[in-house]
């Protein structure tokens, strides 16, 4: 019997198996310990399922699902790059495309093409799944920040306005949720939790 292809499968299986050792910025909910990539991933995922109501358009939630599942595989060798980086661009780039490249090419060819077509997708941030996904990515964090009284807000001193200028990607896959996140943003000032900028 040939194994081939499956062992190229299997392979893959091996690599993502690093994505659990990528240490986040963010921590758990009402924690001390950081999140996983392979935890906020999981978490993402299963947001979009529950939350795939209140997105703008009907979406397909399974490929909503599949972009989170895979969305940060890349950091495997491109690293994680904090939202609020001062130094570096929170931006697709071209260590995190070779990555994606290396990383889904261990994959059969045709498996392989899918994800990186759905990495791309999630990237380019123009579907409506690809919209509803960034949301996810964007209202945990958020969600995580207000249960550990301003977490990685306070721990980095980022202020009101620009978390807002980076949580309102929520309001292109979810009008719903963006009001939603905006009053937690701006409940979490009123309770202290959040400076605005001086």
């Amino acid at each position: 019997m040939n194994f081939e292809h499956l062992l190229k499968q299997v392979a893959f299986i091996h690599e993502i198996d690093k994505v659990k050792y990528i240490l986040r910025k963010t921590k758990l909910f009402n924690s001390e310990r950081n999140e996983n990539d392979a935890e906020h991933s999981w978490h993402l995922a299963v947001m979009a399922i529950i939350l795939a109501e209140y997105a703008n358009e009907p979406v397909d939630v399974l490929k909503v699902v599949k972009m989170l599942l895979i969305h940060d595989v890349v950091e495997i060798d491109a690293g994680d790059i904090f939202l609020y980086d001062t130094t570096f661009s929170h931006t697709n780039t071209a260590a995190e495309q070779k990555a994606a490249e290396r990383i889904f090419g261990l994959l059969p060819t045709e498996q392989a093409e899918e994800l990186i077509a759905i990495w791309e997708e999630f990237e380019s941030g123009e579907t409506m799944e690809a919209k509803f996904a960034r949301a996810m990515d964007r209202l945990e964090p958020l969600l995580q920040n207000i249960s550990n009284k301003g977490g990685t807000w306070k721990e980095f001193d980022v202020r009101y306005e620009k978390v807002l200028e980076k949580k309102c990607v929520i309001a292109k896959g979810s009008e719903h949720l963006w009001a939603f996140a905006k009053e937690l943003i701006d409940e979490s000032v009123k309770n202290g939790i959040l400076a605005v900028a001086d």
